[in-house]
Order: structure tokens, then sequence, then C-alpha cells
């Protein structure tokens, strides 16, 4: 008596289709529940050895890549020693210079060995080259410093800042070709 008839429903209300509008989302908000799903990811891989794998390639890239910025010398990838304008002009005027201290360390290899023959002449000659080239080092070194202390003068209206001398000493000591950064001027060419 009070109740619906069985026979008639309720009428169906129909939801209009949402439109497809530039810039909206388009689609309803997934619940927190969905959303955690979705993100879940187990915590160890199925194959590990893959997953290892994949992950010490990731890396390799990435230390060839900075390796690769760092030889050209790119900011980001050099050492903190390196980095900074003062730096980079000082490393100019070094590779723009020829400097003795390249050479000491294969007139030492040839030298050494000559002072090891138990000759009386042969010794002579060992030590005559190993600290006559110490020697001229040393004093290479030091006009190559002046010369280093008056361009960063002129250049930056200030003496070179703390650790320079340092800096300036082990990057003449090494060989052209195996320095790092690499060169970017030409033997002669100083930076102005």
């Amino acid at each position: 008596m009070f109740g619906r008839k069985k026979d008639q429903q309720p009428p169906i209300e129909q939801t209009p289709e949402p439109e497809n509008r530039p810039g909206a989302k388009n689609r309803p908000t997934p619940t927190r529940r969905e959303a955690q799903a979705a993100r879940q990811r187990p915590i160890v891989p199925a194959d590990r050895k893959a997953a290892a794998q994949e992950s010490k390639a990731k890396q390799r890239a990435a230390r060839m890549q900075q390796r690769e910025a760092m030889y050209r010398g790119e900011e980001w990838a050099l050492p903190m020693r390196d980095r900074g304008k003062e730096r980079g002009f000082i490393r100019d005027v070094l590779d723009a210079r020829r400097s003795f201290a390249e050479f000491l360390l294969p007139i030492m290899l040839i030298g050494l060995p000559i002072s090891l023959i138990p000759n009386p002449r042969a010794i002579l000659i060992g030590y005559i080259l190993v600290y006559g080239a110490v020697l001229l080092t040393v004093i290479d070194t030091f006009v190559m410093w002046q010369g280093v202390k008056r361009r960063v003068q002129e250049k930056f209206g200030r003496p070179p800042g703390k650790g320079a001398l340092w800096y300036s000493i082990s990057r003449s000591m090494q060989i052209r070709p195996g320095r790092i950064p690499r060169p970017r001027v030409k033997r002669g060419e100083y930076p102005s």
C-alpha cells in the first residue's frame, strides 16, 4: 500500500560525457588508494642481476660523460681545484709557455739508472743529470711564478689567490699531453 510498485523503476540520470578541454586533465582524479597502488614498485627487482648490470652501465656512462667534459674543460665537471676564471687563466698562461719542469721526470728516468752503473764517471754523469735538472727546474719555476703573478695582477687587479703557487707548480710539471683539463691554447699564445 505505501510502497512503490515493483514494475516501476526510477529514471536513470545520464551524466553528460566530459568534454575534452585543452589545458584540462580531462579525467577524474584518482583516489588515494589508486594513486598509491600506481606508485608501488617492488623494493628488490625481479631480476637482480640484470638490474645491477643496468645500474653499472648507467654509472659507467655518467662517469665517461663527466670525464670527457673534464677533458674539454667544462666548468661543471672540473675538480674544485681547477674551477674559476683565475685558475683557467693560470692554466692558459702555463700551457702557452715552455717549461723545463715538464722534462724533469724523463731526465730523472734517464739519470738515475746511469748513476747506478758501478763506474765513477757514470755515477758522476748520472748525478749531474739529476741534480742539474732539479736546479734548472727550481730556477725555471721561480721565473714562471713571477710571470704568472704579474699576468694575474694585470688581468684581475689583485695577486693570485690562495694555493695558486702550488697549482702552477703541479701544472707546469705535467707533460703537456697528460694535462687535465687539456690545454686550450697553443705554445706561445698567451692569453690577454
